[in-house]
């Protein structure tokens, strides 16, 4: 019943924390003119990507390592079936063309890499420096980018309505927000990873299917309650693009530091089926976002995959 109570208290840590997080770095870039899809891609996305981060490296510490690759991978399938999926079905989502044309295509890419990296049974060392300088590439460039590109007009409305509300706001305040934000990720994410470990141990269930599922499930909560949120608003540019930069974050930014920690061993259970469910769903995304539109049949196709993703997760671990 503790490893429950455990497990329950670390998803509110990670659903508060991510909130406040999200919400202090948001308004800090929103007050600085940062351009709402620049702010999902970067700063939304790396706020949300924090609970992946400080489970992966509490987990890959204690030795648990099938809980961080787990995390990472279930996320990243989460972030596409479930938060698009559910954010989609809610309304119609415009997708902004940059998206398109670069990140879609280097989410894509960063799954294909991980996955080559993966071939040999670990992500190492060496792979994960790889990783991190492919992240700390994708920011150079995104940031030289934008700093080019010309504002829709939506975006203009945006931004000054962001300024108008975040005008007024002490910003040494939303500093604050953000790091009480970071402690409680934090906490909340050491008490999940004690709570999941043991419980899987206890159950008899492998710490991949605990990482994959309930582990990965919690870690996308401020994800998905963003992307709510932005959906319930129409804030379409932070909603997908918070997503997709998650995703590229988790891949290269968390599964590269935390290999920097410590090498992260890849199950064969891993490599041949959940990689590919995530590459499959990061290849989907492209054919559903041509139109530029992410519409409620295809919301519900994602939805959809991801519950049998799970189903069949669940069913092969009782198996």
């Amino acid at each position: 019943m503790l490893d429950v109570v455990y497990v329950l208290l670390g998803l509110i840590g990670l659903f508060l924390g991510g909130n406040w997080l999200v919400l202090g770095a948001s308004r800090l870039a929103a007050s600085l003119g940062v351009p709402p899809v620049v702010i999902g891609l970067t700063v939304v996305a790396f706020g949300t990507s924090m609970p992946e981060l400080l489970v992966c490296l509490d987990a890959a510490l204690r030795g648990a390592s099938d809980i961080a690759i787990g995390n990472v991978v279930g996320s990243n399938i989460a972030n596409i079936g479930l938060i698009l999926g559910v954010s989609g079905v809610i309304m119609t989502i415009p997708i902004h063309i940059q998206l398109i044309r670069r990140e879609i295509p280097i989410m894509i890419l960063a799954s294909l890499v991980v996955y080559a990296l993966a071939l040999d049974g670990t992500i190492s060392g060496v792979d994960g420096l790889l990783l991190v300088a492919g992240l700390l590439a994708f920011m150079a460039a995104l940031i030289v980018l934008s700093r080019h590109e010309r504002l829709k007009p939506a975006e203009e409305r945006e931004l000054a309505e962001e300024e108008h509300i975040t005008g007024s706001i002490n910003r040494l305040f939303e500093i604050g927000r953000l790091l009480a934000g970071m402690v409680v990720l934090l906490t909340g994410a050491n008490l999940l990873v004690t709570g999941a470990v043991n419980l899987a141990r206890a159950l008899g269930v492998s710490e991949i299917v605990i990482g994959l599922t309930l582990v990965a499930f919690g870690t996308s909560l401020p994800e998905l309650v963003t992307a709510i949120i932005a959906a319930v608003k129409r804030h379409d540019d932070i909603l997908f693009g918070n997503v997709i930069g998650s995703n590229i974050f988790n891949l290269l930014g968390i599964l590269g530091i935390t290999a920097l920690a410590r090498p992260v061993p890849v199950a064969v259970s891993v490599l041949q089926f959940d990689l590919l469910v995530m590459i499959a769903f990061a290849l989907l995304v492209l054919p559903f976002s041509l139109n530029r539109l992410l519409l409620r049949r295809e919301a519900a196709v994602l939805l959809a995959g991801y519950g049998g993703f799970i189903a069949l997760t669940v069913l092969a671990a009782g198996s």
